[in-house]
């Protein structure tokens, strides 16, 4: 017989109620349906710019890298999604005349800028003479590098054209030239898992109008 305290009380008693709130505290919630929880749409900030000479309008989350604003919102896939840590240069484009990884650029930072994209460079119709010097000295083996290749190699020829110096010249005060160990170094952030290096450089060394 079970033991009875002096409020009238047994231990079993006590057991049992201590057993039962277990039981109803570890029970699903859903007895208790709540109301569900309202989605909140991600903030977005307005920004304009030129792509590819023609204006653009978008309203992104601020989150938003220029590479991602090209493919997912403007649809101009010829930008490569690489890395996404600006190490490969898949993803290169230029804003303002500039070579950029635009993977580590944020869309609403280039308010008003002129951005170009391979597909701004030329046509299957009217190749670029850049585009045109990779078909010839087949500066491409898969291809998915390509784009950000001639962006690059576009932009460093202008950068050499515009004195721009870089860590190979002996001399940062004399005016650069499109030698093959200037172009390289400039080049060395584009990486090609094929290894065309030395047709990307071809290419580039007959529109620069020097030697390999």
């Amino acid at each position: 017989m079970a033991a009875t305290s002096e409020t009238g009380v047994s231990r079993r008693g006590v057991l049992a109620g201590s057993t039962a709130t277990a039981v109803v505290a570890a029970a699903p919630a859903s007895a208790t349906p709540r109301p569900p929880a309202q989605e909140q749409a991600a903030p977005t900030m307005p920004v304009r710019f030129k792509v590819n000479g023609e204006t653009r309008n978008l309203s992104l989350d601020p989150r938003t890298t220029l590479l991602d604003a090209l493919r997912e919102h403007l649809h101009l896939t010829g930008t490569k999604k690489g890395c996404d840590h600006g190490q490969c240069g898949a993803c290169t484009v230029m804003v303002d005349g500039v070579r950029i990884n635009s993977c580590l650029s944020l869309a609403v930072m280039h308010e008003g800028d002129a951005i170009t994209t391979i597909e701004g460079l030329g046509s299957p119709e009217k190749l670029h003479p850049m585009q045109a010097a990779f078909v010839k000295h087949d500066g491409y083996q898969c291809g998915y590098c390509t784009p950000g290749q001639i962006c690059s190699a576009v932009a460093v020829l202008d950068e050499i054209k515009r004195g721009v110096p870089s860590h190979v010249q002996a001399d940062l005060m004399a005016k650069p030239q499109p030698t093959n160990g200037e172009m390289r170094e400039r080049m060395s952030g584009n990486i090609c898992r094929c290894g065309a290096y030395s047709n990307i450089a071809e290419a580039m060394a007959e529109v620069a109008g020097a030697k390999a």
